[in-house]
């Protein structure tokens, strides 16, 4: 029977490279797309609810122990205390709106005795330097901050200082508790960014930009390279199990097999019949 010559190790191989790959649009990439949809929705959904609801103050908020959850992502509050510049860090490395930057985190000590970590905003580069700023206000100020988890550093990298950066503390990720570690302070955790206009806010961090994204016809893309990977296999398996095909038993000993592309010229342009008239030139 023809489908024996399916049983070959190099269609046996071709077959579970191209299933593997399907298997692998079907159950990773296409999922992990949707995922990224879903998050993105997520996202919009409550950037956009922050600016009807109005701000809270944030014990109001934030959970009394513990990260802010995701019920609280973006929500405004309202924070009164005490900015610390001694403890100041600043976020390295950064981009905003697609340029470099850097981002002053500053610590607060709220009038009941917690400390948040204040995003003031960011700063252009001078010549790669963190260029001269404004400090924030001395006393009790009341401010505006949106909530946002915690960022990690994939290298799980410490806040550092020295000559390069003038003894500052730098950091390469908005983490509360690299802050915490480096400054000895019972940070909070989440970080909190100034909205426009507020007591100590340099260049206020723009919010994300409320669209789908590309992320839903990624996963259809996957779906359908999938899908066109099985079916290209099928045609091929049809095609080489007629007469004539690459895995036919009765192919001419020691013949040159035959190209895919050679194969669709064939079919698209018959041999001529030997025993009709040639054309005269």
């Amino acid at each position: 029977m023809r489908w024996k010559l399916l049983l070959r190790p190099s269609w046996l191989a071709l077959t579970l490279v191209v299933f593997g790959f399907a298997v692998t649009c079907y159950t990773v990439l296409a999922p992990w797309q949707f995922d990224r949809h879903n998050e993105r929705e997520a996202t919009n959904e409550a950037v956009r609810a922050s600016f009807t609801e109005p701000a809270a103050p944030a014990d109001d908020v934030l959970p009394t122990a513990g990260p802010p959850g995701p019920e609280a992502e973006w929500q405004r509050v309202l924070v009164e205390g005490t900015y610390l510049p001694e403890h100041e860090v600043i976020a390295r490395l950064r981009t905003v709106r697609g340029e470099p930057a850097f981002e002053v985190l500053t610590p607060m000590r709220t009038t009941s005795g917690e400390v948040l970590l204040i995003d003031r905003g960011y700063l252009r580069p001078d010549d790669s330097e963190v260029p001269p700023y404004a400090a924030p206000p001395e006393g009790t100020v009341r401010v505006e901050a949106r909530v946002r988890s915690d960022e990690t550093d994939p290298q799980a990298r410490p806040a550092f200082a020295n000559a390069s950066t003038g003894g500052a503390l730098h950091t390469y990720a908005v983490d509360s508790r690299v802050v915490a570690e480096a400054t000895g302070l019972d940070l909070r955790r989440g970080y909190y960014p100034l909205s426009e206009g507020q007591p100590g806010v340099l260049n206020p961090l723009p919010l994300p930009q409320i669209d789908a994204g590309p992320y839903f016809s990624y996963a259809l893309q996957w779906i359908a390279f999938g899908t066109m990977g099985v079916l290209g296999w099928a045609y091929f398996t049809v095609r080489e199990l007629k007469p004539g095909g690459a895995l036919a038993e009765d192919r001419p000993t020691g013949g040159r097999r035959r190209s895919v592309a050679e194969i669709l010229a064939e079919d698209e342009d018959p041999a001529p019949d030997p025993h009709s008239t040639p054309r005269p030139r």
